[in-house]
C-alpha cells in the first residue's frame, strides 16, 4: 500500500510464457515463503496477458483501481471509465470468494495505450460512488 507502506498481502507476477508461469505455479504453490512462516498461495490472475490472448485480441492494457467502495460493481466501474475512455474493454471488481464481498480493488482493461496512460493520471483521486479511487 503506497499510502501506509504496509503489505496488502498479495502481488502479481507477469511471465514471458505460459509455460514459465505454469512451472512456477506447480513448484511454489503451497511452499513456504522465504523469511516467513506463510505459504505461497498462487493462482492465475483474471487479466493475464498471456501470449495467446495478446496475439488474438491485441495487447491487454490494464490498470489497477483501489480504494473502491463496497457498493461498486463491475458495471459501475466500467461505465465510469468508458465515459471518458471509449477504448475501455471491461472492468472487474475483485470479490472475496469466502464472503462474496468486494475486496475494494479491481482492474480496468483498455484497448488503447494512450487512453490507458491518460486514465492513470486523470482518474487517480476521481470519485467512484462515494470514495476517491487510487489508480496504478
Amino acid at each position: 500500500n503506497k499510502l501506509t507502506c504496509q503489505s496488502e498481502g498479495y502481488g502479481f507476477v507477469e511471465f514471458l510464457t505460459r509455460a514459465a508461469a505454469e512451472e512456477v505455479l506447480q513448484n511454489f504453490n503451497g511452499s513456504v515463503m522465504p523469511n516467513s512462516e506463510q505459504l505461497f498461495r498462487l493462482n492465475w490472475a483474471s487479466f493475464s496477458t498471456g501470449e495467446k490472448r495478446a496475439v488474438e485480441n491485441g495487447p491487454e492494457l490494464s490498470i489497477f483501481v483501489g480504494d473502491l467502495s463496497p457498493d461498486v460493481t463491475d458495471t459501475l466501474l466500467q461505465e465510469l471509465f468508458v465515459e471518458r475512455y471509449p477504448s475501455v474493454k471491461s472492468a472487474k471488481v475483485v470479490i472475496d470468494s469466502n464472503t462474496g464481498r468486494s475486496k475494494g480493488y479491481g482492474f480496468v482493461r483498455f484497448g488503447d495505450e494512450s487512453e490507458r496512460s491518460r486514465a492513470l493520471t486523470e482518474m487517480n483521486g476521481a470519485y467512484c460512488s462515494n470514495r476517491q479511487m487510487r489508480v496504478g
